[in-house]
């Protein structure tokens, strides 16, 4: 039996940033998207890190999520290798200057090596960036994601009803 094509790579700087990037796992999980969760640190395995980043593409893999803390250069090293979009995730670290470390380290790439950017610790985001990415070219996946906001939009009308009986 053929495997399916594993379509989205989550990776972080350490298993730290976990606890963070479980919310992009959640909702990739939650659109049925195949993918990957691994540790690729860019100061501690550079070699792995520019095999995956160097071999992504070729494994069918369509986009990357990348988690770190600190310096934080792993979202811009994959993307200075790799074909595909990355998408960085600034998590505030133990070591972190209030995330700012991590957010300027990742946001502020030179031109021609693009990543997207969400907010600190904004995994969730991530993930939904990476659907709407696949959906560009998936009507079913595009369809899921009109139903997530409908349902978003419906969540927020059914609190606004609670607070206006205050």
């Amino acid at each position: 039996m053929k495997q399916e094509a594993i379509l989205v790579s989550i990776i972080m700087g350490s298993d730290s940033d976990m606890k963070i990037m479980e919310e992009a796992v959640h909702i990739i999980k939650s659109f049925n998207i195949s993918y990957e969760v691994d540790i690729v640190s860019a100061h501690r395995t550079p070699e792995k890190l520019y095999s995956f980043a160097n071999n992504a593409h070729s494994r069918g893999i369509k986009v990357i999520i990348a988690g770190a803390g600190g310096a934080a250069h792993l979202p811009g090293m994959v993307a200075a290798i790799s074909p595909l979009p990355v998408i960085g995730v600034p998590i505030k670290s133990t070591n972190s200057i209030d995330g700012w470390d991590s957010i300027l380290s990742i946001l502020q790439m030179p031109g021609g090596v693009p990543v997207a950017t969400v907010a600190l610790n904004g995994a969730k985001n991530a993930g939904l960036l990476a659907v709407q990415i696949l959906s560009t070219s998936n009507v079913e996946l595009q369809n899921m994601l009109i139903d997530y906001k409908k349902q978003l939009n419906k969540e927020v009308q059914e609190k606004a009803k609670k607070i206006q009986i205050l």
